[in-house]
């Protein structure tokens, strides 16, 4: 069917996406941005991170017409943030676009066939390196798709913000108080945002919260020096055996959760509905799931988007490599509750205590650890934001998108949907196997070249196609 007008020129602004990618301009941009250093774990790399935002990020937004500032956080934990604008008209719709420009260490001797986490390296369809997906390649399929709309139409025909985070994988300190502090110049209609995996490669994905992030750490203190184990072992209470026998009093062998408060309410019908289309696993790249892990009688998705988990993401006592015949004098595990809305974080710690206490193990201490904590959020699948960007990427892809009512993981989603109470609707440009956080991350360059399609679709509909009041 010949198409006319206004489609016509949707299909004018996707085209002039698919070419921007193709001739290699949407990958120069990236290594731009991949070469810079921005480990927000390490303070010597500060520089960096400042450098990436008033330098190389700048360099990017001023020839799309955005005026930008770099606020000082209020957390000196954290870094600064970057906000930019691009103004068309007060009667216009604004949209939100959130990225994060740091990214986790590059364990670069962990790399296969002596990769460069600081560079991107193109092998087949994959393109490896440091922030590909987490967040740099994210956020530059946004300001990719902004530049493609004028450069093709000249204008966006909404308003945009973009709101730029250095300390993402820190937890964002600052980024809640900026958030309060700072409405007037982030206020929105909605925020439209990238990060995290699509549910599986060639499935496109939204989804419009995110699970909360719980963090401490569980200590057995006993004694302030270690004894020979052979001259006290029969006498002396081994911390490592009595801190594994209060963690196994949290979750079962299965990981199925014991304490009383953690178990949210089960699923709704409107949430199992969502996720009744949300399979797990099941391409050849994906990893394979333990179908018997975690809460009986719920399917894969409910376990993973609809419920709790607890994890213990390092426990430590002694030296394994190096072992001494000694009763260690004290053990550390740093522990993890995911958990969906519904469930307060100082309320899940006084349930925790409470449990270990009746167990008969009120000599293990809960302690605050450096992580910060995030809030869950959720929000309705069928918001009429979620109805709208869904039918976009639908009417650019050829295929409705999966719809999660909340990401797996965590991320400061409660700073917009919360703070600056506006709708979040986030367009993941991932999969599950691509090594964020790992050696070896890398893009698929299908899905970012698809994802630029997607995001200059969404945002030509806002700009053209948005219902006005």
């Amino acid at each position: 069917m010949k198409k006319h007008g206004k489609q016509m020129s949707r299909q004018s602004s996707i085209e002039a996406a698919t070419d921007f990618f193709e001739n290699g301009h949407f990958l120069s941009g990236l290594r731009d941005l991949v070469a810079i250093r921005t480990e927000s774990q390490d303070p010597q790399f500060r520089n960096c991170l400042e450098h990436y935002m008033s330098s190389v990020i700048a360099d990017k937004l001023r020839p799309l017409g955005f005026d930008w500032q770099i606020y000082d956080n209020p957390d000196p934990a954290g870094v600064p943030f970057l906000v930019a604008e691009r103004f068309e008209d007060r009667g216009l719709p604004t949209v939100l676009i959130y990225g994060h420009g740091d990214v986790v260490p590059g364990m670069e001797d962990q790399w296969s066939n002596d990769l460069d986490p600081w560079a991107v390296t193109v092998v087949g369809e994959k393109w490896y390196g440091r922030g590909t997906v987490d967040n740099k390649g994210q956020h530059w399929t946004a300001l990719s798709a902004i530049h493609c709309l004028i450069a093709d139409e000249g204008r966006l025909g909404f308003n945009t913000r973009f709101l730029l985070d250095m300390s993402e994988e820190i937890g964002s300190p600052g980024m809640h108080v900026f958030c309060r502090q700072h409405r007037h110049v982030l206020n929105a209609d909605v925020l439209i945002a990238s990060d995290g995996p699509r549910l599986q490669a060639d499935r496109p994905t939204i989804y419009m919260g995110a699970r909360g992030n719980l963090n401490f750490n569980l200590r057995a203190r006993f004694r302030k020096r270690n004894f020979h184990s052979g001259n006290w072992g029969g006498v002396l209470k081994d911390p490592v055996i009595r801190l594994s026998h209060a963690i196994a009093s949290i979750a079962d062998s299965n990981g199925r959760l014991l304490v009383e408060g953690w178990r949210p309410e089960p699923p709704s019908p409107a949430i199992k509905e969502a996720l009744a289309d949300c399979p797990i696993g099941g391409s050849d790249d994906d990893t394979s799931v333990d179908r018997d892990w975690g809460e009986p009688g719920l399917t894969l998705a409910e376990r993973l988007y609809a419920w709790n988990s607890f994890a213990v993401v390092a426990i430590s006592s002694g030296d394994s490599d190096n072992p001494v015949n000694a009763i260690q004098g004290e053990a550390i595990a740093a522990c993890q509750l995911r958990f969906v809305v519904g469930i307060e974080p100082k309320s899940a710690l006084e349930d925790l205590r409470a449990h270990l206490d009746a167990a008969g193990f009120d000599d293990i201490a809960i302690e605050p650890n450096h992580a910060v904590d995030l809030a869950a959020t959720r929000q309705d699948p069928d918001h009429p934001w979620v109805e709208f960007v869904a039918n976009s990427i639908e009417d650019t892809t050829g295929q409705p998108p999966v719809r999660l009512p909340n990401l797996a993981a965590s991320l400061p989603n409660d700073c917009f949907s919360d703070i600056l109470g506006m709708p979040t609707v986030w367009i993941p440009h991932s999969y599950p196997e691509c090594g964020q956080h790992a050696p070896d991350e890398h893009a698929l360059a299908p899905i970012l070249k698809e994802g630029l399609q997607i995001m200059t679709g969404v945002f030509w509909d806002i700009g053209n196609a948005l219902p006005r009041p």
